[in-house]
């Protein structure tokens, strides 16, 4: 516990992707006290996994080294701590290549246990099924990962850290961690733990807090120089919301509502590992040009469940693009891809291949996307998406050999292929399903490469996760 009267956390990635100006801006510019970066949604732990799985030393958010690493001196001078689930699966290789870069000097502790891939049997033995549809676990998954909460990174933060790495977990608790740390909040205090949450849930996602993809966006100024989120909190939860000033982005009540409602189901029963979030009753109030204040968070107990996902391979996917010019240009391109499927269908059948698990086909610049609402019935140069999935990655070269030749033998007008001959590529699919809270064992590793075991199961309740858990 500090003592401060109040902790500035900015947050400089929203996914692995985001920009590479928002670290340097919130170093710089922020007056940040903790620096955060979110990288992981399900669809980066099925890529993260593949990467793994060819090179034993990736696994991680390799932006994560190239966004911090320049900004080292910065950091040290001003003591700016960092949180980052960079680590993905494979935290140990994030630190080995973050210190590499960093050089000496530099305490980085790393969150595990979130890998729960070594009781993949127990898993299966007990039952466990998809938490959405039911479906029975898949006989084998290359990954499993446990959506920790915010009490090992407090630990970590205990232990001295400078820079915290972990694997999976919720996004929100990369900011509640330092909280906890910062304010010496209890488990027991359910409405500062809910308001710590909700803190973190709105700066998550990087810019959209600050204007990002705002549904009034003609009102939002300086893109090329978006501001990325900071929250300023207090002991009592209460905090403040904004930007570096002389940034671009607005923050408003209405940009930070539209984020308090992203993507958390039941406003009144958001599910946390560390506490379950009623949002229904928090105020959003302006109190100066891009200085938002909220409050009203209420906490529940816990759940007495985590959630988490698995990724499994799923057989192969083969996706490219044509370009079609001219007039009826999204009528002609409608036929290729109908021409396309039948003519390969009939060759797979002549093999011996089954047929595609999945076909789809999108004429951009026709409106496809709307369907029967589609307005644009006249266009003269669309691109035509072709994308197809099989069990047999073999049956996807005999497709991807046979778009070029619907140059010369379907419709005129066809101008281009983007990027050559398609190339299948592996599919890897998303299981989610609940583990025992009990079942996972959070640990730290120190610097030093010692173990400290972190107790998950401090306080939660009998409530069931259920589909609303982040």
């Amino acid at each position: 516990m500090s003592g401060k009267k109040t902790i500035r956390i900015g947050c400089a990635s929203g996914f692995w992707g985001d920009s590479a100006d928002a670290a340097k801006q919130l170093i710089e510019q922020g007056r940040i006290d903790y620096l955060v970066f979110d990288y992981l949604a399900e669809i980066t732990m099925s890529i993260l996994s593949r990467a793994k799985a060819k090179n034993p030393d990736l696994g991680y958010a390799t932006d994560f080294i190239q966004a911090l690493a320049p900004h080292a001196p910065s950091l040290k001078s001003q003591g700016i701590k960092v949180v980052a689930n960079a680590g993905g699966v494979n935290p140990e290789a994030c630190r080995r290549a973050l210190a590499c870069k960093l050089g000496e000097g530099w305490n980085i502790v790393l969150v595990e246990g979130d890998d729960l891939l070594p009781i993949a049997q127990r898993l299966q033995d007990m039952g466990i099924c998809e938490m959405f549809s039911s479906a029975p676990m898949p006989a084998k998954c290359l990954s499993i990962n446990a959506y920790l909460g915010a009490l090992p990174i407090v630990e970590a933060l205990q232990a001295g850290a400078d820079i915290v790495i972990t694997g999976r977990c919720v996004d929100s608790a990369l900011t509640l961690g330092p909280l906890i740390h910062e304010f010496g909040w209890k488990n027991s205090d359910l409405n500062l733990l809910a308001q710590g949450s909700l803190a973190g849930h709105i700066i998550e996602c990087g810019a959209q807090a600050t204007g990002g993809i705002f549904t009034d966006w003609r009102q939002v100024p300086g893109w090329e120089n978006m501001g990325y989120p900071i929250v300023e909190c207090f002991p009592d939860g209460g905090f403040l919301v904004t930007k570096p000033e002389g940034t671009g982005g607005m923050v408003t009540p209405a940009t930070v509502k539209e984020q308090i409602v992203y993507e958390i189901g039941n406003p009144a029963r958001y599910l946390l590992p560390d506490v379950i979030c009623d949002f229904t009753k928090v105020e959003v109030v302006d109190v100066a040009e891009n200085v938002v204040s909220v409050r009203g968070a209420v906490g529940v107990v816990a759940p007495r469940e985590l959630k988490a996902s698995a990724t499994w391979r799923g057989g192969w996917k083969l996706f490219t693009t044509i370009m079609i010019g001219g007039i009826e240009a999204a009528d002609k391109a409608r036929r290729v891809a109908e021409a396309i499927f039948a003519r390969t269908r009939r060759m797979l059948a002549e093999r011996g291949f089954s047929d595609y698990t999945e076909t789809s086909f999108e004429v951009i610049g026709a409106e496809s996307t709307y369907g029967e609402w589609a307005r644009c019935q006249h266009a003269r140069e669309v691109i035509l998406k072709i994308a197809a999935r099989h069990t047999d990655k073999e049956a996807l070269n005999l497709l991807a050999r046979e778009i070029a030749p619907a140059a010369t033998s379907m419709a005129p007008g066809i101008t281009g292929f983007a990027a050559g001959r398609a190339k299948p590529s592996p599919v890897v699919r998303l299981f989610s399903l609940l583990v025992p809270r009990q079942m996972v064992s959070a640990s730290l590793s120190l610097s030093d490469g010692s173990k400290v075991n972190v107790q998950l199961a401090a306080l939660c309740g009998t409530a069931d996760v259920g589909e609303e858990a982040e």
